[in-house]
């Protein structure tokens, strides 16, 4: 089978310089940019930079920067996708353990507009270590700023050649933190004012909001893929249909994307943070309450669940008529990202194994669920029970053999000295419940204080060990009354 390699010589300005070479950029980002080049006249090329040194894997360049994304899933209409796209816009590739002075001299390109970066949730840190002449610098801020400061001297601190930062490292206010960072060690490397000054005056870091799944290469389905191609390529990257960037910066970022026209799901925003909220509240909200109730009912993947009529009701009407109501967004914006998620959860082509996204239940739990139930409490003056519920089921895998367990030790080591009480009649339901809700190092506060809570907690937790999983979630449901629901 032939090789996948860039056909003819392709030569774009380069734009975009970006810090990263893992699928998820590959697959999100870069496909964004070549999708921007070829409607709207973005005429951007990328250069990849791989921060972390001397790899083993092959470089981009291999290919000529050519390479395939494979999207597929659920479409708006319901129907399953699958479409094949070659990459056209990254140029090269730098591995900066071989390549400090190539990279060195990328600050140099005249062209260059834009800088992105997805270096894990830990990469942008500081420390006091990084030297300015270090090759290259342990950290990325430091890797950035010795690099933004090349640039900075170079055109003699030009304000027009000042960049518009787009980091997509999944934490809070990530352009802020990004920006902060790099302005440590411009002090912490004495670089002067004036490069301060351009910084903070003639670049543009932007927090953004990621969303899409990037399961990476599929291995597994390379031979039939190869046939359907007609090539091979080693860095194919596969995507869901879904994706969503969300920038919060000023209206001039959409012109200088060229997103007018685009059809793409890309959105400047004022405030990120309602959409961050959106995003923890359905998506991952909606994988938390989830999850422990399937599992429970012996389920193992989030496409088993929604096939599943119990724990899909179970879902559907958690998210319509308990996690939308209590976010602080309109219906008009909650549903249709809602039904978005349902369709992403039934995508046939991901199997997200319902074990896996159990990891770490309770600190996901008290991130993701716990606001929607005390906010639905205070706006209604009662508990969401099917919310209760999925926290009662959530206990229930903390008594073990269910799966494998990985939690704060803390935790573990709680659940494991309660459950060993309750089983022998040492500790009630109730008790079991108001200890728990009491936990102010996980909850921030002693939940024994909403009214009703461990009673409702209670009640949920005898229910599940009492009648089973399965019976206790189909008489909730059967309980329950039921307003029309809004999600399909």
């Amino acid at each position: 089978m032939q090789a996948l390699h860039r056909e003819a010589p392709f030569a774009l300005p380069i734009r975009v310089v970006q810090f990263g070479q893992g699928n998820f950029l590959r697959g999100f980002i870069d496909w964004q940019i070549d999708l921007l080049n070829e409607r709207c006249g973005l005429n951007a090329g990328v250069v990849i930079v791989r921060p972390t040194l001397r790899s083993p894997a092959p470089l981009l360049d291999v290919q000529g920067g050519v390479y395939t994304t494979l999207v597929r899933g659920i479409d708006e209409r319901g129907e399953v996708v699958k479409e094949y796209r070659k990459i056209q816009c990254v140029q090269r590739e730098i591995d900066l353990g071989d390549a400090f002075d190539e990279y060195l001299l990328l600050a140099h390109e005249p062209d260059l507009q834009f800088v992105v970066s997805n270096t894990t949730e830990a990469g942008i840190a500081i420390n006091d270590t990084d030297r300015y002449d270090d090759r290259p610098q342990d950290s990325f801020p430091g890797k950035l700023t010795r690099w933004l400061h090349e640039r900075f001297r170079h055109f003699n601190g030009a304000a027009d050649k000042g960049l518009l930062v787009l980091p997509c490292e999944l934490i809070d206010d990530n352009g802020k933190a990004l920006k902060a960072a790099v302005q440590h060690f411009a002090t912490l490397w004495s670089l002067g004012d004036e490069f301060s000054c351009w910084i903070d005056q003639s670049c543009t870091f932007c927090s953004t909001l990621v969303d899409r799944i990037v399961p990476g290469y599929p291995a597994a389905e390379m031979a039939e893929i190869d046939v359907e191609l007609g090539y091979h390529d080693q860095f194919l990257v596969a995507a869901e249909h879904f994706y969503l960037l969300l920038i919060e910066g000023p209206a001039w970022v959409g012109d200088a994307l060229k997103l007018k026209g685009s059809g793409l799901n890309i959105q400047l925003v004022e405030d990120i943070k309602p959409y961050k909220q959106r995003k923890v509240g359905v998506l991952n909200g909606a994988h938390t309450t989830m999850v422990p109730v399937a599992l429970l009912a012996g389920l193992s993947t989030v496409g088993e669940a929604m096939k599943d009529a119990d724990v899909e009701r179970f879902l559907k009407e958690a998210l319509d008529q308990e996690i939308i109501p209590a976010l602080p967004l309109p219906r008009t914006e909650l549903d249709p990202f809602a039904a978005d998620v349902l369709r992403r959860f039934r995508n046939p082509y991901i199997q997200h194994r319902l074990a896996s996204i159990a990891l770490n239940s309770c600190s996901k739990f008290a991130a993701r669920v716990m606001p929607q139930i005390l906010a639905y409490q205070r706006l209604n003056g009662r508990l969401p029970q099917r919310l209760v519920f999925a926290l009662a089921a959530t206990m229930h895998l903390y008594r073990g053999g269910v799966i494998d367990l990985a939690d704060e030790p803390s935790h573990l080591a709680w659940f494991d000295a309660a459950w060993q009480l309750q089983q022998q009649g040492q500790k009630s339901w109730a008790q079991f419940a108001a200890e728990w809700l009491a936990r102010m190092s996980l909850w921030g506060e002693d939940l024994n204080q909403v009214p009703g809570f461990a009673a409702a907690l209670a009640e949920s937790l005898r229910s599940i060990a009492e009648a089973g999983p399965r019976p206790a979630l189909q008489a909730l449901n059967k309980q329950l009354s039921l307003e029309p629901a809004v999600l399909a």
